[in-house]
């Protein structure tokens, strides 16, 4: 088995029938993403450790809930924020951003809505808006770069054009994606930022 012959969604269904190399495959893949994404969060390497750990022990525990979650790896930043912020509250080092982020956000959200649900969804719903403002050909580019997980190689492929195009239009979908949070008036993490232009 080659990872490379496996995207995120089949090996969520190879791990929820109990196949450990696919989980180990998973683990490979994801770790080198998530670990200075948690290390930016916390600023402390063996908490950073021992929430890669966490996060994976979660979803073989979760995995018989793998089949049903279509975007796996949202669902994994999901788990590394919940974890991340945990942290960072306990620490009492994130209120003031916290605070920023979700105000406007709050009255909507329902009472059981934890902190770091709300900066997720919030993340979430200004980079949509901002995506859906994208020129076509440049929101298909990227929605198949961060939503199917695409390289450069095969997005090329796939709309026959050159991978030079393809990284030009990325590079100018982020940066307009940044423009759109700084205009958006919000207050958001710097760590969001630098996971968009991941």
């Amino acid at each position: 088995m080659h990872a490379q012959l496996y995207n995120d969604k089949e090996l969520f269904q190879l791990i929820s029938e109990g196949d450990e190399t696919a989980f180990r495959m998973l683990f490979r893949r994801y770790v080198p993403e998530l670990r200075p994404l948690i290390l930016h969060l916390t600023k402390t390497g063996s908490v950073t450790d021992d929430i890669v750990q966490e996060t994976f022990l979660r979803l073989w525990i979760s995995r018989d809930k793998l089949p049903e979650i279509e975007n796996p790896r949202s669902w994994l930043l999901r788990i590394v924020f919940h974890l991340s912020f945990s942290y960072l509250r306990k620490q009492v080092v994130h209120h003031k951003a916290i605070d920023a982020i979700t105000s406007d956000y709050t009255a909507d959200a329902p009472a059981s809505s934890t902190e770091e649900t709300m900066v997720y969804n919030a993340m979430m719903k200004q980079v949509s808006e901002a995506v859906a403002q994208l020129p076509p050909q440049a929101k298909r580019i990227y929605l198949l770069s961060r939503e199917k997980g695409l390289k450069i190689p095969e997005i090329a492929g796939e709309l026959s054009i050159s991978p030079n195009t393809v990284k030009n239009s990325l590079v100018r979908s982020l940066q307009f994606i940044r423009k759109q949070l700084e205009l958006s008036g919000h207050l958001f993490p710097a760590v969001v930022v630098w996971l968009l232009t991941r």
